[in-house]
């Protein structure tokens, strides 16, 4: 398993850059050594360990720099998850807006492939585990992750509504769970199943199957 150099400014080379973070007066933060630590609670998630495990002291054995290199970086392991919550976020599809359902079906791919699929699935699943007794900690990930995703996802559900390509008598928050669900289940409840190609368009087509408007309500 590769680690970060010993002095704790300097890291190996080839380590995903981190996310930024306030600025502080002094020398400037080394990037490899954000990317270090980040890369460090990752594995650890990977292997098992909870977030209630995680101690600041083991991820920075694990980071292969010294503890007061986190703590310069992070004051606590809470704003330390976020972060590494961050690292996993991706910039969302670009939607042309030609199709409510080719827009679905990006939305569903981009959260199977980068939100769902591999560390994504891993971390959503410790986290989930512990809410209850990190609660801020899924508020922060709620805020900094998945709002702007269901922002996204009912935008084009009002626009399909709008259009005529989807029912006006539904409610759109729980259209958006519709779709979602299948997603979400299979990386919550059952990790052991795949997300395979097509996953994403076989669920779209089976939601608007049943929430298309039928003939007459079209007509109307």
């Amino acid at each position: 398993m590769s680690r970060a150099a010993e002095d704790p400014e300097v890291a190996a080379a080839g380590t995903r850059p981190g996310p930024a973070a306030p600025g502080r007066r002094g020398r400037p933060r080394s990037a490899a050594a954000d990317s270090a630590i980040i890369e460090a609670v990752l594995r650890l998630i990977e292997d098992g360990v909870s977030i209630g495990d995680l101690s600041m002291e083991r991820i920075a054995r694990e980071a292969g720099v010294g503890k007061a290199t986190v703590y310069r970086r992070w004051p606590g392991k809470s704003a330390l998850m976020l972060d590494v919550m961050r690292s996993l976020d991706a910039q969302g599809p670009r939607l042309d807006g030609a199709s409510v359902r080719d827009d679905l079906v990006s939305l569903l791919e981009f959260l199977r492939r980068r939100g769902l699929a591999g560390r994504g699935s891993a971390l959503l699943r410790t986290v989930v585990a512990h809410v209850q007794a990190q609660p801020e900690l899924w508020a922060e990930y709620h805020d900094t992750v998945v709002r702007a995703r269901h922002e996204a996802l009912l935008g084009v559900l009002r626009r399909g509504m709008a259009n005529g390509e989807i029912r006006t008598d539904r409610d759109p928050e729980t259209l958006a769970d519709l779709f979602v669900g299948p997603l979400l289940a299979r990386a919550l409840l059952h990790e052991w199943k795949e997300l395979p190609e097509g996953f994403a368009a076989d669920v779209v087509d089976m939601v608007l199957e049943g929430v298309r408007p039928g003939p007459r309500a079209a007509a109307g």
